[in-house]
């Protein structure tokens, strides 16, 4: 009797346990399925002939639209198709936005490892902080500024330009094919991202509660759909057909990974979570990375990818928390 009542009691903890953090484990599973996503595109990517970054997005966007027009006409939320009105146009920069934040990191996975092209997209928080304090008058301190001087460092260790370290032999095990200007072209490519991130999450902060969460989705996919697509037809990229089973799932995976990520994971997880928390848990999509990219191509980040990651992580860390910790003052003094 003993024993049942132990187990239960148990089973109860575990179940509390579980209640208590359900923000968080939604978190670190979006991060997950976002990893998962990127080591998908990087397999595209290797693929015989390789799928260009351009078509990836066309198809992953395109399943993620026609999910959100499903989801939104099936649950009767107003203007599916077009959007509130009084927000379309910050709808629209969003859109625009988001496909440079999508196309630029998908961009730098040609010739970056996946953790060192997620770490340096986490430069965004910081990038935000600035356009917040430019754009809608947000507070802006000098810590926020050293931090990103800092952050700065982090991005050279990981880049490392051949006019700083040379012949330095530095190279990540796993990507020694690839050239020190091909890396730079890598490290551009995620600079792009880190503007189009930080463009798109300004735009949504100016929303607000204006528009359904799945509106400025819709507005996202689709137009990084019709850009993409349009970047096709004038750099002349040829569409590559499915050639094996691999290819076909490698492209859903990208698109459900992607939808489930963002729409479900992410999005419910910070509805109950704190930004500390939340952002706390995006981290784990580092580790999740390394991981997975270990597994599947047998690469280990050098040292100064490892140091440069941290400096980044760390810095955006302490920009967000301390932003949060302003904002908890405020809402103190204001009480």
């Amino acid at each position: 009797m003993q024993t049942r009542q132990d187990d239960g009691a148990i089973a109860n903890e575990s179940l509390s346990f579980t209640a208590r953090n359900a923000g968080m484990l939604l978190v670190i599973y979006s991060q997950f399925l976002f990893a998962s996503m990127d080591i998908s595109v990087k397999l595209l990517n290797g693929l015989d002939p390789p799928v260009h970054a351009l078509q990836i997005i066309v198809i992953r966007m395109g399943i993620t639209l026609i999910c959100c027009e499903i989801y939104m006409t099936i649950m009767g939320i107003p203007d599916p198709i077009a959007g509130p009105k009084g927000v379309r146009m910050m709808l629209f920069i969003r859109g625009v936005t988001g496909f440079f934040g999508i196309s630029g990191m998908y961009w730098s996975l040609q010739y970056l490892s996946v953790a060192d092209a997620t770490v340096l997209v986490f430069l965004t928080p910081l990038t935000a902080a600035v356009a917040g304090s430019i754009f809608l008058k947000e507070s802006y301190s000098v810590k926020q500024a050293i931090a990103g001087i800092f952050s700065l460092l982090g991005v050279v260790l990981i880049g490392r330009p051949a006019f700083l370290f040379g012949s330095l032999d530095v190279v990540t095990q796993g990507l020694s094919d690839v050239a020190p200007a091909q890396r730079l072209v890598g490290v551009v490519a995620c600079m792009v991202s880190v503007l189009g991130n930080t463009g798109a999450y300004t735009s949504i902060r100016t929303i607000g509660k204006r528009a359904h969460p799945m509106h400025v989705m819709s507005y996202f996919s689709l137009w990084c759909t019709i850009m993409s697509s349009l970047g096709m037809v004038v750099f002349d990229i040829p569409v590559v057909y499915p050639t094996s089973w691999m290819w076909i799932l490698l492209l859903l995976m990208v698109g459900v990974f992607g939808f489930a990520a963002q729409v479900h994971s992410l999005t419910m997880g910070l509805q109950r979570e704190t930004v500390s928390r939340g952002v706390t848990g995006m981290y784990a999509q580092v580790v999740f990375v390394v991981v997975l990219e270990r597994l599947f191509f047998g690469v280990t980040p050098s040292l100064p990818s490892v140091l440069g990651a941290a400096i980044i992580m760390s810095s955006a860390f302490y920009v967000v928390v301390s932003g949060y910790c302003a904002r908890c003052y405020q809402t103190s003094v204001l009480m």
